[in-house]
């Protein structure tokens, strides 16, 4: 036997209690009408009391001659002993003919009961079992990953719009948590291979360097040119390998408390030119920022070298430390060149994804790597006609440091 839907078994179990005291009240209505209508007409008492009466009169008429009042007194009572018991009669039998009537009434009541118990008993099974036919649908959707449907009209009491928000915030919960997860993953897999990467790159690279060096001190003049190439093509390897090791392991070693904005003056020294215009204005007083100083400065430079790149020796770069609200910092870094295209700029934070010839695409993922490793986040704006502005946002009180993925 096919075993009931939640909504049928619902339904049957709200029937259930409404017909069983229905069909009990009309049974015990129905039975009283029976029993009690013919006693109440009291027929039995007034045949007694006629039986009775009549017997008195007939002694008192049996014990001499009576006064024409008396007479007539006795012949009123006679008169309303006989209506009385005729009103009586009259009684029991409409008492009889109205047990039916009121029985047919009784079941005509239990079934308009029935009616509106049935209605009532399916409007509260459908408004209980299509939201949670609705929810348990939903659970198998989160289960398997899949989006759950667009908002829609609410069903059922207000609790269930309270349950829908809930899984609603729990599905997005969990797709975060997931996305969170495989990009972690990802990115592991990233400074893996980065790591490898640097290794193999570094045991050749080493004793090419050594032979570079040799041959450019006994070279003849005509091979002078092929040495010097070998030179900047090793220099460039070795800086490859250099930003792959970067990638290739979080930040590490003493945490210290950092004056953002003198690290970003510190920096600029070394990696702005002097062709090219640079500001830089920072709040104060601004609270410290406590990190991994080599870090943070190698992300600050990665950032300043990209903003000088893309001024081409000229331009402009405007670089601001502000407090955001109470609990971060930010720095903005703003340069007037070409600007990135829109449609790549949600991608410059990849690994391996480059604008550059010859760049290896790790500059501003390290940077990512490095502020998120701090609690932070980064963004960028970009257009053609504004140039590009990437922010390093941080926590004034940052999470324990090193652990980000």
């Amino acid at each position: 036997m096919k075993r009931l839907g939640f909504r049928s078994r619902l339904f049957l179990i709200l029937a259930l209690f409404a017909f069983v005291p229905a069909i009990l009240l009309t049974a015990a209505w129905g039975g009283a009408i029976a029993r009690l209508l013919p006693r109440m007409s009291g027929t039995a008492a007034w045949d007694s009391a006629a039986a009775s009466g009549t017997r008195a009169i007939e002694m008192a008429r049996t014990r001499g001659p009576l006064s024409a009042a008396q007479t007539a007194v006795l012949a009123a009572h006679e008169r309303e002993l006989a209506t009385s018991l005729t009103q009586a009669r009259r009684f029991e039998y409409l008492a009889r003919q109205l047990v039916p009537a009121m029985l047919l009434i009784g079941m005509v009541a239990l079934a308009v009961l029935t009616f509106l118990a049935s209605r009532a008993a399916g409007h509260l099974s459908r408004q209980l079992s299509r939201p949670l036919d609705e929810l348990v649908g939903w659970t198998g959707r989160i289960r398997d990953g899949k989006a759950l449907p667009a908002q829609t009209e609410s069903r059922g009491a207000p609790e269930f719009a309270l349950l829908r928000d809930g899984m609603r915030q729990m599905a997005h919960d969990l797709d975060a948590g997931r996305r969170a997860a495989l990009e972690a993953e990802r990115l592991t897999a990233f400074r893996e291979s980065a790591r490898q990467m640097a290794h193999e790159i570094k045991n050749p690279l080493t004793p090419i360097r050594f032979a570079v060096d040799r041959l450019k001190r006994s070279v003849p003049p005509e091979l002078s040119d092929t040495v010097e190439v070998l030179q900047v093509e090793s220099a460039r390897l070795e800086a490859m390998a250099r930003s792959f090791a970067q990638f290739g392991r979080l930040p590490e070693g003493p945490l210290a408390e950092i004056d953002l904005g003198e690290l970003v003056q510190t920096t600029a020294r070394t990696t702005v030119p002097e062709q090219v215009w640079f500001r830089l204005q920072a709040e104060e007083p601004l609270p410290l920022l406590r990190g991994y100083y080599d870090a943070l400065s190698r992300a600050v430079a990665n950032v300043l070298l990209n903003a000088v790149e893309a001024c081409q020796q000229g331009g402009a770069i405007d670089a601001r430390v502000v407090r955001l609200g109470a609990n971060e910092l930010m720095l903005a870094v703003h340069d007037t060149g070409s600007g990135i295209p829109t449609n790549r700029v949600a991608t410059i934070w990849e690994p391996y994804v480059t604008l550059k010839a010859g760049g290896t695409g790790l500059g501003l993922a390290i940077v990512k790597q490095t502020v998120e490793a701090h609690g932070g986040r980064v963004e960028a704006q970009s257009s053609p006609e504004a140039g590009t502005e990437i922010r390093l946002i941080f926590p004034v009180t940052p999470p324990v440091l090193g652990t980000s993925s």
